[in-house]
């Protein structure tokens, strides 16, 4: 299995903002396509003050700040250049993680999804919708959250497809602000598979995609998550990816590029029980050329040295 999707961080409110404008984000999408990338999915539309195109509605109802360049824009037209499918994630307020309820954001977000779809649906290149809110276990009012919003972006779109991308409550399941790498208790397979059983048969038919982010729990378990997860999505007729993280969760700076023999080794658990695709978290940080960090250029090379035998270096 090869990564074939990718998200983007426009607003990196946890990883370090790389400013870069068209003529760096052309030759990103250009890295992406040697790779074998055609679809990229923008992580989300805003988070909390911030967004990544200049929404009149969240900078009136939500006192945003204007966005210097519009993100939104500048992807779609990257997109239709370069022949990729792309998602559109959906605003974060912020607000659910601080109080645990998700349930505000419905009325929040379904304004965004008429403004987006009337100012950019008409791109060649918008294939669907990605509901960013972050779905796990027990989240009070997710699973209304999650069937409204992902209902209303088909209604809105004429029934493109909506993708979400849910975290594992895994022992590696820690916010990127505490210091600790794994917590003392973490959910059971059992349970994992009990719990999204019932969060699957509550949100069917407004979802087609799911992707589980595979960096929570280790690496040994991995496959026996994977299985569930795949399991599951067939039974409520989802389709299945893999968000293979190309981030280290292993170690005390958070967050580095990972290494590639662990994401070789992710991709393979994914392939081996039949997931359809991998979209990683994510290219422009933690895999390209010409990211912040160096050590993702390397990453690069590893991966097309591996998965294609081509050296560019």
């Amino acid at each position: 299995m090869k990564i074939s999707a990718t998200f983007i961080d426009e607003i990196s409110h946890d990883i370090p903002h790389q400013n870069w404008g068209a003529k760096e984000w052309e030759q990103d999408f250009a890295h992406m396509k040697t790779m074998g990338i055609d679809t990229v999915v923008l992580i989300r539309a805003g988070y909390r003050k911030f967004i990544s195109y200049p929404s009149a509605y969240l900078i009136e109802t939500q006192q945003c700040f204007l966005p210097s360049q519009d993100l939104v824009g500048l992807f779609l037209r990257l997109s239709d250049q370069f022949n990729f499918d792309f998602y559109f994630g959906i605003y974060d307020s912020g607000v659910y993680w601080d109080t645990g309820d998700m349930s505000q954001e419905i009325e929040i977000n379904k304004p965004v999804i008429q403004e987006v779809f009337a100012t950019y649906g008409h791109h060649k290149s918008f294939k669907g919708w990605y509901i960013s809110l972050e779905l796990s276990r027990k989240t009070k009012g997710a699973i209304t959250a999650i069937r409204d919003l992902g209902l209303y972006c088909k209604k809105v779109s004429g029934g493109l497809p909506v993708l979400i991308s849910p975290w594992i409550d895994g022992e590696k399941a820690v916010i990127a602000t505490e210091k600790e790498l794994k917590k003392p208790e973490s959910v059971s397979l059992e349970t994992h598979a009990q719990e999204w059983d019932k969060i699957f048969n509550g949100i069917q038919g407004a979802i087609d995609i799911v992707a589980f982010q595979d960096g929570h729990v280790d690496y040994e378990q991995l496959r026996s998550y994977l299985e569930v997860n795949k399991k599951l999505a067939d039974q409520y007729g989802l389709i299945s990816w893999t968000n293979t993280e190309s981030f280290d969760r292993d170690m005390p700076i958070k967050f580095l590029p990972i290494k590639f023999d662990k994401l070789q080794y992710k991709l393979a658990q994914a392939s081996a029980v039949g997931i359809e695709k991998a979209i990683t978290f994510e290219f422009s940080h933690f895999m390209s050329p010409q990211s912040a960090y160096i050590q993702a250029g390397h990453l690069y090379q590893r991966y097309l040295d591996y998965y294609f035998n081509t050296h560019t270096e």
